[in-house]
C-alpha cells in the first residue's frame, strides 16, 4: 500500500513538471513574414521554415462571398502581407490552425485595427476580450464598413445557410 502511494507521488510529479515544460511548445509566440493572406482572418506566417497557418483570434470577418469580404482581405493584405509581424498564440482550432493576434511592424494590433474599420466583428462566442467589444460597438454607432449595412449577417450566420 505504501509503495502504491509513493508510486502515485512520483507519477504526479512527474505529469506536474512534464506539463510545465511542454506547454511553452503549444504556446509559442513567434515572429515571421507573412507569406499569404487566405481571408480577412486568416493568413500564413513563416515558422520555423514553414508556412504556418494564423487564425485571428477574437474576430470573425466576412467570408469572401459576402459583402466586406474581399475589402477585409484587401486591409488585412495591405496591413500584413510581405511585412515581419509578431504572433501571440492563443491556441489551435479545430483545423489545425494558430489562433493569435497579430502584432503589425508598427505595434498595432490587426486583429483591433479591423474590427475598428468595420470590416470583423468581435467573436464574442470565443472572445471575452473588452476592448474588441468596444471596438464594434464604435464602429457599429459610426457606421463604419459593413456597419453601413443595417443588415450584416455575422460570418457565422452565413455559414450556416451556405
Amino acid at each position: 500500500m505504501k509503495t502504491m502511494k509513493y508510486f502515485l507521488e512520483i507519477l504526479t510529479a512527474a505529469i506536474f513538471v512534464l506539463l510545465i515544460f511542454t506547454v511553452p511548445i503549444f504556446a509559442e509566440d513567434f515572429e515571421g513574414k507573412c507569406v499569404g493572406v487566405s481571408d480577412g482572418d486568416t493568413i500564413s506566417v513563416m515558422h520555423n521554415g514553414v508556412a504556418e497557418k494564423v487564425r485571428l483570434n477574437g474576430i470573425d470577418c466576412p467570408e469572401k462571398a459576402q459583402p466586406f469580404g474581399n475589402k477585409a482581405k484587401q486591409f488585412t493584405s495591405d496591413m500584413a502581407y510581405g511585412k515581419i509581424v509578431k504572433i501571440i498564440e492563443c491556441g489551435k482550432d479545430r483545423y489545425g490552425r494558430t489562433i493569435g493576434d497579430v502584432i503589425l511592424p508598427d505595434g498595432k494590433d490587426l486583429n483591433q485595427e479591423l474590427v475598428k474599420a468595420g470590416l470583423a466583428w468581435w467573436f464574442f462566442k470565443y472572445s471575452k476580450d473588452k476592448t474588441l467589444e468596444a471596438l464594434e460597438k464604435t464602429a457599429r454607432e459610426a457606421k463604419i464598413g459593413l456597419w453601413a449595412d443595417s443588415n450584416a449577417v455575422p460570418p457565422w450566420d452565413w455559414r450556416k445557410k451556405k
